[in-house]
């Protein structure tokens, strides 16, 4: 169970009540370290406070996560805690701050019979892996679904600008190779979705993402399906004439 907070009396209480119920916990020490874990490993459950900085983002990548794969959400807040609007639609559980012992067992224990059972051995998706896109000084993390030589399909956590020259990085799955690009946004929905393509690619980034795909038995029309937009998409990166 990921748990994001700084508070050391609510980090004591819920250390405490999670050793008893014999769950086994990490400490996040930032919002991206969050989503890092929470795309690459299998978790039961996550404790967020809503009162970090990012804690709105996290939430919007747990509701972008399958129903399979979706963790027990439990939302820490304050009477000052300003909440957006991904957190009615993830969150499970709410705990109240500052923390009460009394409280806090009784949400853990009703959540536990939700909390899926031996996550870590849970299929893994082929393309689980976090893409970051820079859009000016800001870093947005989205989830790679599809991959080819020339781009990759993917889903943010809100819709995409359409802009020409995004940075972009990510390591390929299974691998410790970093691809670092520039993409163009070819095709957004409203609902985070799109399709990027490749218009830089370091020549070690391209070297290492040929290789991986031809170890994947990758087609070449596959190449031309991650360029497309799915026939639902509402907004295209195609002008109409």
């Amino acid at each position: 169970m990921p748990c994001w907070c700084r508070r050391r009396p609510s980090l004591r209480v819920l250390g405490a009540l999670l050793d008893v119920l014999q769950i086994e916990q990490q400490t996040c020490h930032s919002s991206g370290e969050a989503v890092e874990l929470l795309v690459q490993g299998h978790y039961s459950a996550l404790v967020l406070d809503f009162d970090m900085p990012g804690a709105g983002q996290v939430a919007r990548m747990v509701r972008m996560a399958s129903s399979k794969r979706r963790p027990v959400v439990f939302a820490m807040v304050s009477a000052f805690t300003s909440v957006g609007g991904a957190f009615p639609s993830v969150v499970n559980f709410v705990l109240y701050k500052p923390l009460a012992y009394e409280q806090v067992a009784r949400s853990l224990h009703a959540g536990q019979r939700y909390m899926k059972p031996n996550p870590r051995h849970a299929p893994r998706h082929q393309l689980e892996t976090l893409v970051y896109l820079r859009f000016g000084a800001k870093a947005l993390p989205a989830i790679v679904l599809d991959l080819s030589e020339q781009g990759l399909a993917l889903q943010a956590p809100e819709p995409l600008p359409q802009v020409e020259n995004v940075p972009l990085r990510f390591v390929l799955p299974g691998t410790t190779h970093l691809v670092e690009a520039i993409g163009k946004v070819i095709w957004a929905e409203d609902d985070g979705r799109a399709g990027m393509f490749f218009s830089q690619l370091t020549a070690a980034s391209r070297h290492h993402l040929k290789n991986w795909l031809a170890k994947r038995g990758a087609k070449s029309k596959n190449a031309v399906r991650v360029l497309l937009p799915p026939q639902r998409s509402r907004r295209s990166g195609h002008a109409s004439h």
